[in-house]
């Protein structure tokens, strides 16, 4: 059977040249970065590599500015918390959009448990986010601005330069969630006003447990875990070395590849999407449309009358691996809080599927998903108590109002649920 993984939002395959520079780390060169004997030095020198390599993918001004953590959460727990925490003399308000990572969210809430105050700034229907909104939400309180570069449920690229202009104005620090961007869209935190910015190496085929985050020299934080003096004692705790030097690997790569990842992407994407569009009825594209506010590795779509678990099961069965929402929440029954965000209709939302393509995709790939989806769309759609109610007429759709299911039954026309051949 064919297998086509469509879910590289969630994590990637580590690199042959990641994997390869990562195993004498395990091995012969295991030494411990805080010892000062020449085994500490060879792992201290790894490490300094590692933050130059992540230093030239974002512009930082310096390797020094590069903290490693355990991973993207770990990351935007120690953005948020510790930036609130280090600045509560000077305030106790933050600013966050309303579809940010559970990641920051959760954060949010938390602080919100300690006394903190949140202004949450609401996005408009493709998951923009109004920078004029952001300036309007600050107050004199205001210590903390959060919002991420690239949504993690449907791809929407946020206007970061505007908004991290608004907080160089006003001198807020600014925070900025890239671990749906790092690798796949060029950064510049400079130039884009950033303070701080996670990064999560396994979404460009880095190793799982490490992440990255980007803290400008000028920017207060605390740190949130006690120990030793580690990453310039702000994330104490003996670092992943291994996982730090495979991640240094795939950040020099990324930033190598990235006009052939993007341009790759955006071909299939274009590919994905035009064919789906054609062979399923009642499918809609959620987000913005593809072009310059939506990454080319993503595709959230809502088929009608029917639910997105069971999409994912029965494409996973033919050897299509995809999403059924956010890799953080899609245990949950919920419906993504993205989608609510932007005010798709519920029954739409669970039914929605996220594709993420990766480079190595291919076009026949593509082909492949296109007729496997639309079989598995019929077939679902036939056992249906909705779709059932639509083609006897009882029910409307949402995706397209007055086009009842009869008329689609006319001569030459194509059978709802069927794909034309």
């Amino acid at each position: 059977m064919r297998q086509v993984f469509l879910d590289s939002q969630a994590s990637t395959p580590v690199l042959p040249e990641v994997f390869e520079a990562m195993k004498p780390y395990f091995t012969e060169a295991f030494g411990n970065p805080s010892s000062l004997h020449h085994h500490g030095l060879r792992a201290r020198d790894a490490l300094a590599k590692a933050r130059a390599q992540f230093a030239a993918l974002i512009n930082a001004e310096s390797p020094e500015e590069i903290l490693f953590t355990s991973g993207g959460t770990e990351s935007a727990n120690l953005a948020v918390k510790g930036v609130v925490s280090a600045n509560q003399r000077r305030g106790n308000h933050i600013v966050v959009s309303t579809t940010e990572h559970p990641a920051v969210l959760n954060s949010v809430e938390f602080l919100e448990k300690q006394g903190f105050t949140c202004t949450r700034v609401k996005v408009d229907r493709e998951g923009l986010v109004n920078p004029e909104e952001v300036r309007a939400a600050l107050t004199g309180q205001t210590i903390l601005i959060c919002v991420h570069h690239v949504n993690h449920d449907i791809g929407a690229i946020e206007p970061v330069r505007e908004i991290g202009q608004i907080a160089g104005e006003r001198g807020v620090p600014f925070f900025v969630d890239a671990v749906a961007s790092a690798g796949w869209l060029p950064i510049d935190v400079r130039a884009m006003g950033i303070n701080l910015l996670a990064i999560s190496p396994h979404r460009f085929y880095g190793p799982k447990g490490v992440g990255v985050l980007y803290r400008n020299r000028r920017a207060r934080l605390t740190s949130l875990i006690h120990g030793g003096i580690q990453e310039g004692g702000k994330r104490a705790g003996t670092e992943n070395v291994p996982g730090i030097v495979g991640a240094g690997i795939a950040a020099e790569i990324a930033l190598r590849d990235l006009p052939d990842r993007m341009a790759h992407a955006a071909k299939l994407q274009n590919r994905l999407w035009s064919g789906l569009k054609m062979t399923v009825p009642y499918i809609q594209l959620n987000g913005p449309e593809l072009g310059p506010k939506r990454i080319a590795t993503n595709l959230n779509i809502s088929a009608e009358f029917i639910e997105g678990e069971g999409q994912l099961l029965r494409l996973d069965v033919n050897g299509i691996a995809v999403a059924s929402g956010t890799s953080c929440v899609s245990k949950s029954l919920r419906i993504s809080h993205v989608l609510s965000a932007i005010g798709l209709d519920h029954g739409l939302a669970q039914g929605s599927i996220i594709l993420s393509l990766g480079k190595d995709n291919t076009e026949e790939e593509m082909d492949y998903v296109i007729e496997t989806f639309s079989d598995v769309v019929a077939k679902l759609r036939e056992m249906s108590p909705m779709w059932d109610e639509f083609m006897r007429g009882a029910v409307d759709s949402v995706i397209s109002p007055g086009r009842r299911a009869k008329s689609c039954a006319d001569p030459g026309s194509a059978v709802p649920g069927r794909p034309s051949r």
